[in-house]
């Protein structure tokens, strides 16, 4: 039974759309699309698409099942069941999500910081020069973090059904109706029927060891598993509800915001680039390096209006994420510590502002913490900066890390009767084969793939030792 003091959704649909919602963020509409110019294009959706079903959605419902069993924090959870020699997975998850909301704060920082610029008609960021100045400027960067972090902290310190789910409610919808409205118009554009052909079609002689190693790290990224937030939200839901289809409806929604800023994007792109897709790069440069290119290209008005809206949308989508993983290290300190939300809640942002400080300065502010260290990228050496470091650390490393061992740990600890048992909770039955595969995924495909996925990260990454 969920205690009243820990709070409880309110409904499926507030479960559902607060999960997506952790779920739907930068990684979706930021990072998806310049992971598919990177990858090629349409060959990197299916392959995006096939692991978000395949692999995460199992995943996903363990972590999920784990938490409403328990109805505890990421670490409690493991306690709980009886295995407090692994809470050290969801410990593993909470540290991730502290390092990740560190820097993703400060990402969301710089959308923001967009969104100002944008309604004022300035659009000087098409150069790498111009980009680097914007993010270099610690003092603006600094301001708008604070006030991302403020928000986010507000609405996490309101609780579940007053903070969490009736932002997740007002959010999400706004951001499926930005998203489409943006769509549209891109549709309207020149030359964005070969945006769509580069982006739909797919030439599957581009599929390498790397696309499908980078379509993985995307998907899980972008579901955010592996890092206790599902555990923390699961813990949350009602006995009532039917895990397996929630999960089903989280997948969907998550990797539906993906493939819509997919179709909204390279439509924009290609109008800019007059059709041309052969040299389509990713990197942050796509979306605050060629976007501003074409609104202003749209014209003084329309490119306020375009602008100002989609790096709104970037806005929403980041805050959606930094409510769940604020949530996390919450919901930790207000169960096994004892403190209350409040407290919690602002103690935890200040800490994690002041935990991206090095992050926010490490893009030209301060030297050697933008040159922080030399990692390897494609068998190269390279320079990576401070917040490169953390993301390889936490985001790369950390949540597959954490993911493979959920799924050893539902497989064989927790065993799958005891998995089984908890998803027929809330549904009178469950399909026998969708069962199964879910059983056969968390003891054997989840744990051989995410835990390959791990050490290859950790091979090329860290000591230069090509494996594709």
């Amino acid at each position: 039974m969920a205690t009243n003091s820990r709070g409880q959704f309110n409904s499926r649909l507030g479960f559902v759309l607060a999960a997506a919602g952790s779920a739907v963020g930068l990684g979706n509409i930021w990072k998806f699309p310049f992971e598919v110019g990177d990858g090629g294009g349409a060959a990197f959706v299916v392959i995006y698409l096939a692991f978000c079903f395949l692999l995460c959605f199992p995943v996903m419902i363990s972590e999920i099942a784990i938490g409403r069993k328990t109805q505890l924090n990421a670490v409690g959870a493991f306690k709980k069941l009886g295995h407090k020699n692994w809470a050290w997975i969801g410990l593993l998850g909470i540290l991730a999500g502290v390092f990740i909301l560190s820097f993703y704060n400060v990402v969301a920082g710089w959308a923001f910081g967009y969104f100002l610029e944008m309604a004022q008609g300035n659009f000087d960021f098409q150069s790498p020069e111009k980009f680097g100045a914007f993010i270099a400027d610690w003092h603006h960067i600094f301001l708008y973090g604070i006030v991302f972090m403020a928000v986010t902290a507000f609405i996490v310190s309101r609780g579940i059904k007053g903070g969490i789910e009736k932002a997740a409610k007002i959010l999400m919808p706004s951001l499926f109706a930005m998203i489409i409205g943006l769509m549209i118009y891109s549709f309207t554009l020149d030359n964005a029927m070969e945006g769509i052909k580069y982006y739909l079609v797919p030439d599957f002689s581009a599929i390498t060891g790397e696309v499908i190693y980078s379509a993985l790290g995307q998907a899980f990224f972008s579901l955010s598993l592996g890092m206790g937030a599902l555990i923390t939200y699961g813990s949350y839901v009602s006995r009532k509800q039917d895990i397996v289809r929630s999960a089903a409806l989280i997948t969907i929604t998550d990797v539906s915001v993906a493939f819509l800023a997919g179709l909204m994007i390279f439509p924009f792109v290609a109008f800019l680039s007059a059709g041309n897709m052969d040299d389509v790069s990713g990197g942050a440069g796509l979306i605050f390096m060629t976007l501003p290119g074409v609104f202003e290209s749209l014209g003084p008005l329309l490119g306020k209006v375009i602008g100002a809206v989609f790096f709104l949308l970037l806005s929403f989508a980041a805050l959606t994420s930094t409510v769940s993983l604020l949530e996390v290290p919450v919901a930790y300190l207000v169960d096994e510590k004892k403190i209350k939300r409040p407290v919690a809640v602002w103690g935890t942002a200040g800490f994690i502002f002041l935990l991206g400080i090095p992050s926010l300065l490490g893009h030209g502010a301060v030297d050697w913490l933008s040159s922080f260290m030399t990692l390897y990228k494609d068998g190269q050496e390279a320079s990576a900066s401070f917040m490169d470091f953390v993301e390889l650390i936490a985001s790369d490393t950390f949540l597959p890390l954490g993911g493979t061992f959920i799924a050893i740990f539902t497989a064989y600890i927790w065993k799958k009767n005891n998995l089984n048992a908890e998803l027929m909770e809330g549904r009178a039955t469950q399909s026998k084969w969708l069962l199964n595969y879910i059983n056969f995924a968390v003891m054997i495909f989840c744990p051989l793939i995410l835990g390959t996925i791990t050490i290859i990260t950790v091979l090329e990454r860290f000591f230069g030792i090509q494996v594709f």
